[in-house]
């Protein structure tokens, strides 16, 4: 996975944790709704200075945004292990 992918996948996982919409976040950060959503699909890449942003947002550190995190392991409706990415 690249970085491009690690920060999409962080990004949309934090800020659903933390129950924050896009515009919410947007308005957070004060960048464009359809900007967040682009980087969440990892079709834009971001400057330090908007990562910084999108982590102040959502009340983390930059460094949680570029973090990997290992695939996990579910079962699938017919028990069946599926790896999510």
């Amino acid at each position: 996975m690249n970085i491009r992918d690690v920060l999409a996948v962080n990004l949309k996982r934090l800020r659903r944790t933390k129950g924050v919409s896009q515009e919410e976040l947007a308005h957070r950060a004060d960048i464009d709704r359809t900007y967040i959503s682009l980087v969440e699909r990892s079709r834009n890449a971001v400057s330090i200075d908007v990562l910084a942003a999108l982590a102040a947002g959502l009340g983390v550190e930059p460094a949680d945004l570029l973090k990997p995190t290992p695939p996990t392991v579910d079962l699938n409706k017919k028990g069946r292990r599926t790896r999510n990415r």
